[in-house]
């Protein structure tokens, strides 16, 4: 028999109505009796004006949460422009050309694009490619074909962020550990050791939460910035001319003298906005105006600085260059400046890292991930989560990836291609959202996001050349990820479809129980349902068995919204029914987690008491079958999700104690 009520994740948005959603799996809502709910311990407001930090704290731990990726560029985005198999010779026209491509990319798709536009998509405090997602899926943003291409977007989008957050930490601090090469030659063979040794360390701290990890971070990215921008005016003013790289036609020039070549140097250019999607995927940790402030004032012309010095570095040196970045800085200042690039390195990966946490528990909360552990590191911030299964993911593929390319120059290769192609989800996600909920005129939203697209496509296509040389490695990361995320959207709906035809009106129960006459036993029953109209499965299968009813049955269904938070005005819609039953449901953002005690306790006169009450789950145990509407590795895989994830009274903070677990196999 199908269990509608096993509650094994929060109610996915459906494939064309989010609107649905609101009302549980395909049933209406009955008329709501609204009460005082309680309020949530995260309001917007709080988000966005954290009581206890200031701003110039926040811009600082902004520095080693959100800059740590694009602040590490320098280290090898030069390099691979010139000294790459691919890259140009280094001649005057080939620096300036080079230059004046990283200026005008970091203006157009750092400062235009995220900073000023993209950011604007403020899905009340959280941002990345799913809160974008939802911007648009959200009632009345947009129409239903809209909606279904943006949850394929947006589940395409969040898989590729997966696989840069696997890519970004090997290549940083890869880059920054080869310095020692440059010191010591003798040193090389520990390069990927010590690399493997530094990731663990890094992962491992991941759990004492993004607050703590940006308060150390942030001060030696401070330094970092800038060490880039005086090691920059130390070159600059032996070679002042180089500033003239910024005009445009130095670009344009060098791509039509260089064709082919010059076109595929864009892939070593796109090196240097690489940390732009991680930079809007971690705003809900720290907020908006933070991460503004900071890259206008400080990270912008510190990379801008470093970029013209190392280019002025190149054309005056006298003697051959294999890594500008070191070989740029005086000799007594070579193996500080390591150990500042391994630390800076360190954090770049954070910025990934925290991202990675903050998408999977956005894809929990909107059904398209199995339910896992999820710790919420921060009181103020509610963007500021820990996920541990994903963070020892993520470290064992960074590990597999570190031993299988060896070096920074051969992760280069593999660099770009996800990393591209979210952003191009970005930006048609967002056109959406400037057309559906910013009130842009046609001719305005499409005359951005043209622009926009131009730059991301042609950098999509000089990435695309790098295919075979490693740029498969993220997209198969992502189509893996991505057929996770499917199936489990899939599987969740077949099985909510399957309850539907199986699901007992409430009024044909109540008329089993003037027939039936069962005992009416003290207490409170609190049966979880994701259906929001009927007789949950839990209840009847209670009764066939038991030949009892308590006194008071709390039906209760937990619906997410497309949101990050709901108010708490709008948290529960309470219906007082027949017969001592008493219909809830209970509203929660894709950034929240549902704590149903607490929010049982908090309606004062339903339950006063953890004595006598007991709370029915339904769990699942799948029977897979020949034929159906879903491939048969896709119900395997389905299978093997749910099994594994996590239980529901640990996930609902439910006692143990007080939990009954009815077991229900389901063919599917």
């Amino acid at each position: 028999m199908p269990n509608e009520d096993s509650a094994p994740d929060p109610s996915p948005i459906p494939a064309d109505l989010p609107e649905s959603a609101s009302a549980g799996p395909g049933d209406a809502a009955p008329e709501p009796a609204p009460k005082k709910s309680p309020r949530p311990s995260w309001s917007p407001s709080a988000q966005h004006n954290p009581p206890s930090q200031s701003l110039l704290a926040l811009c600082v731990a902004a520095l080693g949460i959100v800059y740590g990726d694009i602040g590490t560029s320098p280290l090898y985005a030069m390099r691979e422009c010139f000294f790459s198999p691919h890259g140009v010779s280094v001649t005057a026209p080939h620096v300036y050309g080079v230059l004046s491509l990283i200026f005008w990319s970091l203006t157009i798709t750092i400062s235009l694009k995220y900073v000023a536009y993209v950011l604007r998509a403020d899905n009340h405090g959280e941002g990345g490619v799913l809160a974008l997602m939802s911007l648009v899926i959200e009632k009345g943003a947009a129409g239903k074909h809209t909606q279904r291409i943006a949850i394929v977007l947006g589940v395409l989008g969040a898989a590729l962020l997966y696989g840069d957050g696997m890519i970004t930490p090997a290549i940083s601090v890869l880059s920054a550990t080869e310095g020692l090469a440059v010191v010591a030659p003798d040193f090389g063979s520990w390069v990927v050791p010590l690399t493997m040794a530094i990731l663990v360390l890094l992962f491992a701290s991941q759990k004492y939460g993004t607050a703590r990890v940006g308060a150390v971070f942030g001060p030696v990215t401070l330094l970092w910035f800038t060490v880039l921008a005086a090691l920059g005016v130390y070159r600059i003013l032996e070679f002042p001319q180089i500033l003239s790289a910024l005009s445009p036609h130095h670009a344009a020039q060098f791509l039509m003298e260089n064709g082919a070549t010059g076109f595929t140097i864009l892939g070593a250019v796109f090196l240097v906005v690489t940390g732009g999607e991680a930079l809007y995927a971690d705003m809900g940790h720290l907020g908006i105006r933070p991460i503004r402030l900071t890259w206008f004032f400080l990270v912008g012309p510190a990379l801008l600085l470093n970029y013209l010095g190392q280019g002025a570095f190149l054309l005056t040196s006298s003697e051959p260059i294999v890594n500008p970045f070191y070989e740029m800085a005086p000799r007594w200042a070579l193996a500080p400046l390591i150990a500042l690039s391994t630390a800076a390195t360190v954090i770049a990966s954070q910025a990934l890292i925290s991202g990675a946490f903050s998408v999977t528990h956005q894809a929990i909360m909107l059904g398209f991930l199995p339910r896992m552990t999820v710790t919420h590191t921060s009181a103020r911030h509610i963007g500021q989560v820990y996920v541990p299964v994903v963070n020892w993911l993520l470290l064992f593929c960074t590990l597999v990836i570190v031993a299988a390319f060896q070096s920074s120059g051969a992760l280069a290769a593999a660099y770009g291609i996800a990393v591209t192609m979210t952003m191009v989800i970005t930006t048609v996600l967002a056109h959406s959202v400037a057309r559906g909920r910013w009130g842009f005129s046609p001719w305005l939203a499409g005359g951005i996001t043209t622009v926009f697209l131009l730059v991301d496509g042609a950098f999509l296509a000089a990435n695309a050349t790098k295919f075979a040389d490693g740029g498969w490695v993220p997209l198969v990361i992502a189509a893996v990820i991505g057929a996770i995320m499917l199936t489990w959207r899939r599987g969740r709906r077949l099985l909510e479809e399957r309850v539907r035809g199986d699901v007992l009106p409430l009024d044909d129960f109540y008329e089993v129980m003037r027939v039936e006459r069962p005992a009416r036993v003290p207490g409170t029953a609190v049966f979880l349902t994701s259906n929001s109209d009927g007789a949950p499965i839990t209840l009847m299968q209670n009764f066939l068995h038991n030949r009892v009813v308590h006194r008071q049955v709390i039906l209760l269904t937990v619906v997410t919204e497309p949101v990050p938070a709901v108010p708490a005005q709008e948290r529960t819609e309470i219906s007082i029914l027949e017969n001592g039953f008493v219909r809830i449901v209970a509203r929660y953002g894709f950034m929240e987690e549902p704590d149903l005690l607490q929010l049982l306790k908090d309606e004062g006169t339903l339950v006063t008491s953890l004595e006598g009450t007991t709370f029915f789950l339904g769990s699942e145990t799948i029977r897979i079958r020949e034929g159906g509407e879903m491939a048969h590795w896709r119900k395997a895989l389905y299978a093997l999700l749910a099994k594994n994830s996590a239980r529901a009274p640990s996930y609902f903070r439910l006692p143990a104690g007080n939990v009954i677990e009815i077991s229900c196999p389901i063919e599917m």
